[in-house]
């Protein structure tokens, strides 16, 4: 197999624990420079599943901000001993610098390999292992919705406004245009998302979902050696940070 698939066929709680390990591990190292290197390693594998522009997409709009804002305010207004330069009332420091280098490392580490967990672990996979942890169908099938939920509304809100544009509504200008295109959209989108959960409950009622008896299942996860191979070094590797952080 490619190393494409290999990563792919990994067992979900196998990728969901490397996304921890990196990220709480960046939170444990005492440099920066360990969750700079977790977060450059996510967009290594994601460039190997192909996946690699959607996942920068994804980064920039939703972490590049935040740890822009992060390192920002941290380096003004952490103290310090060592001061780098100053403008009008604000001086940045070393001390500063370093600590909101630290913060924003953690925030990519965890926040992209979390990121980069759900764009390579379908969501069926998620259900499955789920279950196979022990949790109830009922439960698994919660986390399912709770995770569908937004995509789904959002592709049935962008349906609604395109069939406001063909009845002649403007949803397309200032953003007055546009709150008021958007304010008729919430009903139907309100009363869609009540439908198509009767339509769930009735399909799921059909099919025995609530009947008292033990579930089967067509689609099977297993843990293979590589899975365990992989969680030892995990482990060894988090382990290995801890000891890092008391020794430093």
């Amino acid at each position: 197999m490619s190393t494409k698939e290999v990563l792919l066929e990994l067992y979900p709680s196998t990728k969901f624990f490397s996304a921890l390990v990196f990220g709480i591990g960046a939170l444990i190292a005492p440099s920066y420079w360990f969750g700079f290197s977790g977060f450059f390693l996510t967009f290594v594998i994601a460039f190997i599943l192909g996946e690699g522009v959607r996942y920068a997409k994804t980064v920039r709009n939703s972490l590049l901000v935040l740890g822009i804002f992060m390192l920002i305010m941290r380096s003004l207004f952490t103290p310090g001993g060592e001061a780098l330069f100053s403008f009008w009332i604000f001086t940045v420091t070393k001390e500063g610098v370093n600590a909101g280098l630290s913060m924003v490392s953690v925030v990519f580490s965890l926040g992209g390999s979390l990121l980069l967990f759900f764009i390579m672990t379908p969501i069926k996979d998620i259900t499955t292992a789920l279950e196979n942890f022990g949790m109830s169908p009922t439960a698994t099938y919660v986390v399912l919705s709770a995770i569908q939920m937004i995509p789904e509304m959002k592709k049935q809100a962008s349906v609604i406004m395109d069939a406001q544009k063909t009845r002649g509504v403007e949803t397309e200008g200032s953003v007055k245009v546009r709150m008021k295109a958007f304010i008729p959209t919430l009903g139907p989108l309100i009363l869609s998302t009540f439908a198509n959960t009767e339509e769930r409950v009735i399909t799921l009622e059909s099919r025995a979902f609530t009947a008292p008896v033990k579930k089967t299942s067509l689609y099977q996860l297993k843990k293979t050696m590589l899975d365990k191979i992989l969680l030892c070094m995990l482990t060894l590797l988090f382990i290995g940070v801890i000891v890092w952080r008391v020794i430093v």
